[in-house]
């Protein structure tokens, strides 16, 4: 999220640390440690994605068993639960 707030493509209301640690607090959320497991799964992942952002990601969903949710549709070539998060 820094990046693309840095980048001018992720517009926030608030600083990005506040927007984070209230969002997290609402929602009721923890954070999510990168692990040496999580970098072994993302450099295992076929190649579908080459954004290394994403690919952990997506190999974090894969380890925690967890549903990513993103409007990404290479994330569709992974085997992950996705919750579709487009714009209609």
């Amino acid at each position: 999220m820094g990046i693309k707030v840095a980048l001018g493509k992720l517009p926030l209301a608030d600083p990005l640390d506040s927007y984070i640690s209230s969002r997290m607090t609402v929602l009721a959320m923890r954070s999510l440690e990168i692990t040496a497991s999580h970098a072994l799964q993302a450099a295992a992942l076929p190649l579908h994605h080459r954004d290394p952002f994403d690919r952990m990601l997506i190999a974090q969903a894969q380890i925690g068993e967890m549903m990513l949710v993103s409007a990404d549709l290479m994330f569709n070539k992974y085997d992950i639960s996705l919750l579709w998060a487009a714009k209609s």
